[in-house]
Formats: C-alpha cells, structure tokens, sequence
C-alpha cells in the first residue's frame, strides 16, 4: 500500500490570502524531518509497515533504545521504495494536496452532565435547589440498575481525533513547515500525524 505518512508538531494557527484578496485560515504544522528505522515484513514480523522517528534524543538513552533515539516512534503502512536510514522531509507534501491529520484534543477535566452532553439542566423555578445543572433520574425500577453507556458526568477530551480532507495551503521546505487549511485537534505543541494516500 502506497501511503505517505509524517510526524510533526502543532505550532498555531493563522491565515494566508489568496489571489482574489480572501482569507483563508490555517493551522501552521512544524513537520519532519523523520527517519527510517526499520522495515517490517510478512515474513518476518506478519504484517508490512515502515517504523519512522521524529525528534532525536540527546542523552539518556537505555540499551533497549540503541539504534531508535527518538522522542516518537510510529508505525504506518508500507509506502514504496523506503530503506532503513532514509530521512523524510516536509517535501514530501505537496501544495493543493489533501491530508489527514490525528492528534490528541484539549483535556477539560472532569465535567458534568451539561458540558460534556449538552443537557439542558433542571427547572430554574418550581422550588428546583442545589440541582440546576444535575442529571435528573438515571436508573429505573427493573431492572434496578444504571443500563451501560448512560451518559454520565466524567473526563472530557484528550481522545484522539483524526480530521481528514484538510487541503495543504503553503509547503515551506527551508523551514520544514506546513500549512493546513482549517483547525487541527490538539493544543500548541501537541505531536500530529500527516498522512494522504
């Protein structure tokens, strides 16, 4: 499967113009450059895939990381003529072209019933004390249990989310940067993946 596939990290985001003087808003994606760390196979290892590292690190590094001196290591389907060692850069992409991008969304906490689902809350009159923004009845009486997958106050964000069909707006292969049009998931400084087929 010939797939191309990056790492980078989230920088912010802004606007570029275009011909006809519109605005247009980005995300500014800091991207590569990765290395090639291992090939895997059927034979070998059951399935293909290329291994790529991004952001080297410079010391405190175990045995067991000899040879993948990374901060990141991901793995993703085999893309074509690939070789152990290679560096990919920015370059990659092209301007015009459609990406996919993942990355791990804000974190808000533990929040309720109201934020975290949109329920309207109780009534703001009638007597109601102490429990405008609470759930309201969550059981029933058979069969004497809360059913599983109620929606339920709890953690909010931090999942992973994958925006696909982002067209890239601006390529700058000096700087290694990426401009995507749209929003990207995740805070400034969060680790992205750049993927097109």
């Amino acid at each position: 499967m010939n797939m191309k596939a990056l790492l980078g990290k989230k920088i912010g985001m802004s606007r570029v113009f275009t011909k006809e003087g519109g605005a247009v808003p980005v995300t500014v994606l800091e991207v590569g450059p990765c290395k090639v760390l291992q090939i895997k196979t059927k034979e070998k290892d059951g399935y293909e895939a290329v291994q790529i590292g991004y952001e080297p690190l410079k010391k405190n590094i175990g045995k067991s990381r000899k040879g993948k001196e990374f901060r990141y290591l991901k793995e993703f389907p085999l893309t074509d003529s690939l070789n152990v060692g290679d560096e990919i850069a920015v370059s990659l992409f092209k301007e015009g072209e459609k990406v996919e991008v993942a990355g791990i969304s804000k974190g808000k906490g533990f929040q309720g019933g109201v934020r975290k689902w949109g329920f309207s809350g109780r009534n703001q009159t009638r007597g109601t004390k102490h429990e405008h923004r609470t759930l309201g009845s969550v059981g029933a009486a058979r069969p004497g249990r809360v059913w599983a997958g109620k929606r339920m106050p709890g953690r909010m964000g931090s999942q992973r989310i994958t925006v696909k069909n982002l067209r890239i707006m601006a390529v700058d292969e000096a700087q290694g940067i990426l401009a995507v049009k749209g929003a990207v998931p995740g805070r400034k400084g969060i680790l992205v993946e750049i993927r097109a087929k």
